[in-house]
């Protein structure tokens, strides 16, 4: 478990294999990060600690309502503060970004605000599309997806940025897949724009 790279087992069929996206979890600690990648790769509850560096673990899926077929790899970092630094070396080339907070706890959205802007306007991150997980939305207490967006303001990240906030309890799963799809539709979407722009300029 962690550090490993792994074939999935009870949540997603079995596909052949093929490139998978390049997906890196961020958050403060304590927000539920672990959670959210051993719910998507085991399919249940696992009892985590904080990730003092990284986990990583790939994970295979049919989105729903498609025949489509994804691959991710998805890396897992630390949300100390003294990690933070290092997520800028991981999210280097990565195809999406899952930003996973703590709904209940609404002391701390300003840091998690802080840190989601900054590496969001990393020049090397510059169009990447971002999952933002409302976790913990099954405890009493958890604020609204619409108080999150505002305290988060996701609408200041810019046009360049395409973003979506995701209500979610990575204990039970409830919000997981409906979040990886759009974030899936979100890089498709991209990908598809950076290529007609490299077909204008070939032609240029």
């Amino acid at each position: 478990m962690g550090n490993g790279l792994s074939e999935p087992r009870s949540l997603f069929p079995a596909l052949p294999p093929f490139r998978a996206l390049h997906i890196v979890i961020l958050g403060l600690d304590c927000a539920g990060k672990t959670t959210v990648l051993y719910r998507l790769r085991f399919n249940e509850f696992l009892n985590t600690v904080p990730t003092k560096g990284f986990n990583t673990e790939k994970v295979r899926l049919t989105l729903d309502g498609s025949r489509k077929r994804a691959s991710f790899h998805f890396w897992d970092v630390g949300g100390q503060e003294k990690l933070r630094p290092l997520w800028r070396a991981y999210t280097r080339g990565a195809d999406g970004l899952v930003f996973v907070v703590d709904s209940v706890d609404g002391e701390r959205l300003e840091e998690a605000r802080a840190e989601l802007h900054k590496v969001a306007r990393l020049a090397e991150n510059h169009g990447v599309p971002v999952l933002v997980v409302a976790n913990k939305q099954d405890l009493r207490g958890s604020l609204a997806p619409a108080q999150i967006e505002e305290a988060l303001a996701l609408g200041e990240l810019g046009p360049s940025t395409p973003w979506h906030l995701q209500p979610a309890c990575a204990i039970i799963g409830e919000g997981l897949g409906e979040g990886l799809e759009r974030l899936h539709a979100m890089i498709t979407k991209r990908r598809k724009s950076l290529r007609q722009q490299q077909r204008q300029r070939r032609k240029r």
